[in-house]
């Protein structure tokens, strides 16, 4: 278990995870998908271990009978997903990517793992850019632009 912080995209919503699992699962299922854009990839905390500055931007949504997804209001990062009903409330899951610091973190196991398809593969031989590569490609997206 480790403490960790992070943030939305836009900073509107910062965090502090008091004794994180070291563990993520990552879920494949139509809804998460729908939701993340690809497999939602996600570490737990418990509900009263997670500390949140920013939660007047913050708007949830119940997309389930038994689980909510919470967002930012400025930016629309997904902030949780966070079951309502049943044996495991108290346990809210956080997704990875809004981590500032993902050290330590394994992937545990996958759910619905029978919705993976082949973009969830990653084959050999694919580009890769490296974050130069990439800031060099996106500096040419606004050469010309109008001040």
């Amino acid at each position: 278990m480790t403490d960790r912080t992070g943030q939305c995209l836009c900073g509107a919503v910062s965090f502090k995870a008091v004794d994180m699992s070291d563990t993520f699962s990552a879920c494949y299922c139509d809804s998460c998908q729908r939701w993340a854009g690809g497999p939602y990839m996600g570490a737990s905390v418990k509900t009263e271990n997670l500390e949140v500055d920013g939660s007047e931007n913050i708007g949830i949504i119940k997309t389930t009978s038994f689980a909510e997804r919470a967002f930012c209001k400025k930016c629309g990062s997904g902030i949780w997903w966070r079951l309502t009903f049943g044996q495991y409330v108290g346990s809210t899951s956080i997704p990875i990517g809004l981590l500032d610091d993902r050290s330590g973190l394994t992937l545990s196991d996958e759910m619905y793992s029978d919705y993976k398809d082949h973009t969830n593969e990653r084959p050999e031989n694919v580009g890769q850019m490296t974050s130069t590569e990439a800031e060099a490609v996106v500096a040419t997206f606004t050469e010309g632009e109008p001040e």
